[in-house]
């Protein structure tokens, strides 16, 4: 730690070096996370429009789809156009109040992401264990307050973040290595005690991830439970279809997550340009998945695509 004459206490800015030791080839790069990010941008409008504008598709399940698909257009949006200027434009600074905001963005709209595939196993449990009362459980104005709640939990928890980063003095070196600026990499760039902040940091990733993924995992327990209980293969195959593109985005988000959450914090040994490749697919791949996944898996809106293609009835 550095004394305090030798520190700032707010930089002026920050420089992200994009992705450290691939340098000769961030240009080419940047054309597939280009391609990524424009199929997430016109994956999730696409379903947006179609539970829009489409009455029958006001259901939960499609009403927290809408909400997914807004968290994924604010999560890749919050990240890719700045990495797409440093790949290509060699824009390497990001002012210090645009860092701490993009910090802020990535965590909270990571929580509520998180929130909501835990309120869509819910849905999937009520819809499966007690069909008869699905509509009754869950009326618009209950997953109107379920989304409420999941985006009051992710600016509640994630506000702290950023407001004991202000607070705090920084070093003279105000590198980045990577992309964009995240909660730990900027952490480490601070000149003082940091012990309260990744204790804080901790609890917010057990608090949000680790209680939203037992949620998840009794859902599934129970859903199984019932599954195999099912008089004929066709109604078991019928029940699992129903949530196997809720388990395919599970995967896609939570995998690449729990990756960059502890090679962070214990993976000193996992090279760093592995690191940062993985923490940019984390916040592109589920926002570009999610759209096709649920665009093939559900016929309900792969028949509205199909038409709008084709001009014609599914």
């Amino acid at each position: 730690m550095l004394a305090p004459g030798n520190s700032s206490s707010q930089p002026v800015s920050f420089i992200l070096l994009g992705i450290p030791g691939l340098e000769n080839y961030q240009f080419w790069i940047a054309f597939p996370f280009c391609a990524m990010y424009l199929i997430a941008i016109v994956g999730n409008v696409i379903v947006l429009h179609i539970i829009r504008t489409d009455h029958t598709l006001h259901e939960p399940m499609y009403l927290f789809l809408a909400m997914l698909a807004i968290t994924d257009l604010a999560l890749s949006s919050s990240t890719q156009p700045k990495m797409l200027a440093i790949l290509w434009f060699h824009a390497h600074e990001i002012e210090y109040h645009a860092c701490l905001i993009q910090v802020f963005f990535i965590h909270a709209f990571s929580s509520v992401e998180s929130g909501l595939l835990m309120a869509m196993a819910l849905d999937r449990y009520v819809a499966i264990c007690f069909p008869l009362h699905h509509s009754t459980f869950l009326t618009p104005a209950v997953v109107g307050k379920l989304g409420a709640a999941v985006m009051m939990r992710g600016l509640l928890w994630v506000s702290p973040f950023c407001i004991m980063v202000s607070r705090m003095p920084f070093c003279p070196n105000h590198v980045i290595p990577q992309s964009y600026c995240e909660h730990m990499a900027v952490l480490k760039l601070v000149c003082a005690d940091t012990r309260v902040n990744r204790a804080y940091g901790l609890f917010v990733a057990f608090s949000v991830v680790g209680f939203d993924m037992i949620v998840i995992s009794v859902s599934y327990v129970m859903i199984l439970r019932t599954v195999l209980g099912l008089p004929s293969d066709e109604a078991r195959f019928k029940a699992f279809g129903t949530c196997a593109s809720h388990i395919c985005v599970i995967l896609a988000f939570y995998i690449p997550a729990l990756f960059t959450f502890l090679t962070h914090r214990f993976g000193h040994h996992v090279p760093r340009v592995v690191h940062i490749m993985f923490a940019n697919f984390y916040l592109l791949v589920p926002p570009m998945l999610n759209p096709i996944i649920y665009g093939v898996r559900t016929k309900q809106i792969r028949d509205r695509v199909i038409q709008g293609c084709c001009g014609k009835d599914p």
